[in-house]
């Protein structure tokens, strides 16, 4: 394994002593000696035993030097030494020796794994400054010692006499009981009625406090606005599904402006404010257990609180959904105007007995991944008051950009056939409730035919409708420090979203990050190779507490894991950087030729239609068809049936490790024998390699928690696959070729009559190692995302005019 730590502050000598002595692992004194000071360190942190003949197998059980044993060193009476002590802090930290070390060289280990070391231990302070060094270090589950410390109980006798929050190392820990958790519901007035029905409508938020906050103590807040936290309508979800077998049509040309898609400003009539009849501090509901995401729980500990909405058209609140909408954004951001002091609430639907989040400090971060960092980022561009940061993990940017592409239809991954209206019907969790679903069903029928319509899969353009769901159009508004955290394999919400958001705030005077995975959609603070749970304490500690660590620095800009070496996080001065080197080809036969070679005129066609039998069969077997379409090889079962329906160029095999970073952008000069079409792309890696798996491996179960005795998450990690593959998809784009000068205007189609279509695909960051080679992958249908008719529909580009541009990084430093 390989440690990678971003989050760990470097402090002065005398700053650690004063926060040893913080958490008690000192009286404020050291030792006479390097002996005694570090089996003092030991006692405190051997937390399993209550007795001196426990404590002392303890010892037996380290291993001191390759001949004995911790206690047998001790009674020996030998020198400490860096050897000795980093021999037993592999072990501490839980790596296996002969595994992961080897007994006679401890400092190799170190270095293999990238943990800090220090060079001497030759007398008590530079024992302190040692275990403070240990620590700030991760453990090889994935978390630091110090948290490992926590979970075995360390923090557990600070409960009673806490009164504040206890900082270690720029981050806040785990003090504070959280078996003690206030849980209350309260219902937030949002200035909105989307069920109109003449009051305004009424939000159910679930607040988990700390204890300490009924004895003066002020929270900061985590705020998650989850759609699905109050359960989901999968049968009705399912039952609106569209059938994406329909064919493509031709789209009547229109010349259409950038202001003719301009969403209107959204300015509703709204009924009054409801009469406040009394004010409580106390609520009239609770709740046993919400729908937690783990990194809320983490912090739940360490003095926050977290709160939960799902918003209007979920169960116990009022409205309707509309997917994306500016009604939801209000709705997000009316709880954190209550957060903040600015809004209020009550404390049931029926006796107008307001509330105030009197507990709250008022500084407000917003947390959660896919819809719920959506709504993060959606909140975020109103700049509303109280919301310091967003924590957005594989987030929208433009709901144009989940469910379209170039003018098609293309659907997020494994979603084939869902849409705007579709999720809309999911969420409506409204509908759980009989009685209820009862009163709303009749409203949000035309609610769905409305977005049926609206939405239109029949044209896939851009319009009015969609510019109101995207808020890139908002960024200027954005006063909140944003966080961006991006799969770059996720193909349900595609690396465009964030990388068009990167974009558009770089300029603006906030402080932004972003760390880009290798997973899909998935969430990694539970991931064994990076400290993102350290990262985001550290960051959560300065931006809500105030603290003053420094994180907007520590923290570097940009993070990404490499694709090629396992556990291997680097930092980059910018992502799809305006100084990375421009490198061109242009397609020949089956080649990618650097575009300062001479080509001379070619030609290449394809089709797109599949005998009924095998296109059913791709239907039923995504996986097979995806194997086919890269497949320059054999095929399994004898032949290959995408073989006439793509075309793939290949360059060169590299001579040295290339870093393709941005949106590789295609430029296609094409025909087709119908007045529409549509054109996909892949770009890819060819080269056999073990890479890494798709989805994290679960390392252990149940073993991560950051408080004693709490709720735990699985330990994860992205591992080699055990077997070599012959290919990876980098990136992907797909283009209506009626759509060639926008998303919006629709331009004429002559049959076989040439046209230059340019895009460009989902912007990545891809290591490519020497020895393989950058292909390109030109196709139409596409089963994963784009509608199948199954059309009779041939191809032809003209290849010297044809072209693929990619920009290449510098490698990292780190």
């Amino acid at each position: 394994m390989k440690n990678n730590q971003f989050g760990r502050l470097t402090i002065s000598r005398s700053h650690e002593l004063h926060e040893l002595q913080s958490i008690n692992f000192t009286d404020g004194t050291l030792f006479e000696n390097a002996n005694t000071q570090f089996a003092d360190f030991l006692i405190h942190a051997t937390l399993s035993a209550n007795s001196e003949p426990v404590y002392q197998e303890k010892l037996h059980n380290l291993l001191a030097t390759p001949s004995k044993d911790l206690a047998e060193f001790f009674a020996a009476d030998l020198p400490l030494t860096v050897d000795v002590f980093y021999l037993v802090a592999l072990q501490l930290l839980k790596f296996e020796a002969g595994t992961d070390f080897e007994v006679d060289n401890p400092i190799a280990a170190m270095d293999k794994i990238n943990l800090p070391h220090v060079d001497s231990v030759k007398d008590a302070k530079e024992v302190a400054h040692a275990w403070y060094l240990l620590l700030t270090t991760h453990t090889k589950n994935g978390e630091t010692f110090l948290d490992y410390l926590t979970q075995e109980g360390y923090f557990k006798d600070f409960y009673s006499e806490t009164t504040e929050p206890l900082f270690f190392n720029g981050k806040v820990q785990a003090v504070f009981d959280p078996h003690q958790t206030i849980h209350e519901v309260v219902y937030v007035e949002a200035p909105l009625d989307t069920d109109h029905d003449g009051k305004r409508d009424l939000l159910k938020v679930e607040v988990l406090r700390p204890e300490l906050t009924n004895h003066h103590y002020k929270a900061p807040v985590l705020y998650t606005a989850s759609p699905y936290n109050q359960g989901v309508n999968d049968s009705y979800g399912e039952a609106t599904t569209h059938n994406v077998d329909v064919p493509l049509s031709r789209k009547e040309p229109q010349k259409v402006s950038k202001q003719d898609v301009t969403a209107e400003k959204f300015n509703p009539i709204l009924p009054a404010e409801r009469t406040v009849a009394a004010n409580s501090k106390i609520t009239d509901e609770t709740f046993a257990r919400e729908s937690p995401y783990t990194m809320n729980n983490y912090f739940l500990a360490r003095g926050f609180a977290v709160v939960y909405a799902s918003g209007i058209g979920t169960r116990d609140s009022d409205g309707i959904r509309d997917t994306g909408a500016v009604e939801e954004t209000i709705s997000t951001t009316a709880v954190i105007e209550w957060l903040a002091g600015n809004r209020r609430a009550f404390t049931n639907k029926v006796d107008n007995v307001s509330i105030d989040a009197w507990w709250s400090n008022h500084k407000i971060a917003m947390t959660g991944r896919s819809y719920l960092g959506t709504l993060a980022t959606a909140a975020a561009t109103t700049g509303v008051d109280g919301l310091e940061t967003i924590i957005s993990e594989a987030a929208i940017s433009s709901w144009y950009d989940y469910y379209r592409d170039g003018g098609l239809v293309a659907a997020p991954d494994t979603f084939q056939g869902e849409d705007m209206d579709v999720l809309a019907a999911e969420v409506f969790s409204r509908k759980i409730d009989a009685g209820d679903y009862l009163k709303i069903k009749p409203f949000f029928d035309q609610v769905m035919k409305r977005l049926n319509r609206d939405q239109d899969r029949a044209t896939g353009n851009y319009s009015k409708y969609w510019d109101s769901r995207n808020y890139l159009n908002n960024v200027k508004n954005i006063k909140a420090d944003m966080i961006m955290v991006h799969g770059l394999n996720d193909w349900n919400v595609k690396p465009r979203n964030v990388g068009n958001l990167w974009n558009a705030i770089r300029d603006l005077p906030i402080q932004k990050k972003i760390i880009l995975h290798q997973g899909q959609h998935i969430y990694i603070n539970a991931f064994r190779s990076i400290d993102f749970t350290d990262m985001m304490n550290l960051w959560l500690s300065h931006k809500l507490f105030g603290l003053n660590n420094d994180a907007e620095n520590i923290l570097p800009n940009v993070i990404i894991q490499d694709n090629v070496e396992p556990e291997t996080w680097n930092s980059y001065p910018d992502w799809q950087d305006a100084n990375d080197t421009v490198k061109k080809f242009t397609l020949q036969a089956k080649a990618l030729v650097d575009s300062s070679i001479e080509t001379k005129p070619a030609a290449a066609s394809f089709k797109d239609s599949l005998d009924p039998e095998i296109f059913e069969q791709y239907k039923n077997d995504m996986n097979a068809w995806h194997t086919d379409l890269l497949n320059t090889e054999h095929a399994t079962n004898g032949k290959n049936h995408m073989r006439d329906n793509r075309l793939i160029f290949k360059s060169a095999q590299l001579e040295s490790d290339w870093f393709i970073d941005g949106s590789p952008k295609v430029t296609v000069n094409v025909a087709t024998n119908q007045n529409f079409g549509m054109l996909s792309f892949q770009l890819v890696d060819f080269g056999n390699a073990k890479r890494l798996t798709t989805t994290p491996t679960n390392l252990e179960l149940h073993s991560l928690s950051g408080a004693y005795d709490w709720r735990t998450d699985d330990l994860r990690e992205f591992t080699l696959q055990k077997k070599e593959t012959p290919w990876k998809m980098i990136s992907k784009g797909h283009i209506n070729l009626q759509n060639r000068t926008n998303n919006y205007q629709v331009d004429d189609l002559k049959p076989n009559e040439f046209y230059d279509v340019e895009l460009e695909l989902q912007p990545t960051f891809y290591h490519l190692p020497k020895g393989h080679q950058l292909g390109l992958v030109i196709y139409a249908t596409d089963f994963e995302t784009t509608i199948r008719g199954n059309q009779l529909l041939q191809y032809s580009l003209k290849l010297n005019q044809s072209h693929l541009e990619i920009k290449l990084a510098k490698p990292s430093n780190q």
